[in-house]
């Protein structure tokens, strides 16, 4: 009986725990994502050659800044259906490279970056749904 009560509390509190992962997640989703847009947006500038940055690193940038994006996003929605969430972080990655080649800020659009900014997302999900599995 007590074994039974134990596992009643402690399913309780995995879905209390549950239910706080979005609410934390709202408030941190549109901070991060209008740095993001600033910062995919902003003038281009001229990179200094620092000893810690290589060929393709810009790929590597978009790669993981949309990765937290994905995180964030599948954290503070966690029901919404698959499709919905790669279609609309798509559109997103879409809109901030034309916008990008449109503004003339000294900053160009690439395909590559697109590719990098889905596969960071579809990281962002699977490492989302992972540590949920794992830990709740």
């Amino acid at each position: 009986m007590v074994q039974i009560i134990q596992n009643c509390l402690q399913q309780k509190n995995t879905r209390q725990s549950l239910d706080k992962i979005p609410k934390i997640f709202s408030k941190i989703l549109p901070i991060y994502w209008a740095f993001l847009t600033y910062m995919l947006l902003k003038p281009g500038e001229e990179n200094q050659e620092y000893w810690f940055m290589f060929d393709g690193i810009d790929k590597v940038l978009h790669l993981s800044i949309f990765a937290m994006l994905g995180f964030c996003f599948i954290a503070t929605f966690p029901k919404i259906k698959f499709s919905y969430f790669f279609q609309i972080i798509l559109i997103y990655a879409f809109l901030t490279e034309i916008l990008q080649e449109e503004m003339g800020l000294g900053r160009s659009m690439e395909s590559l970056d697109i590719v990098a900014d889905a596969i960071g997302c579809l990281i962002g999900y699977y490492i989302y749904k992972v540590l949920i599995k794992r830990f709740f």
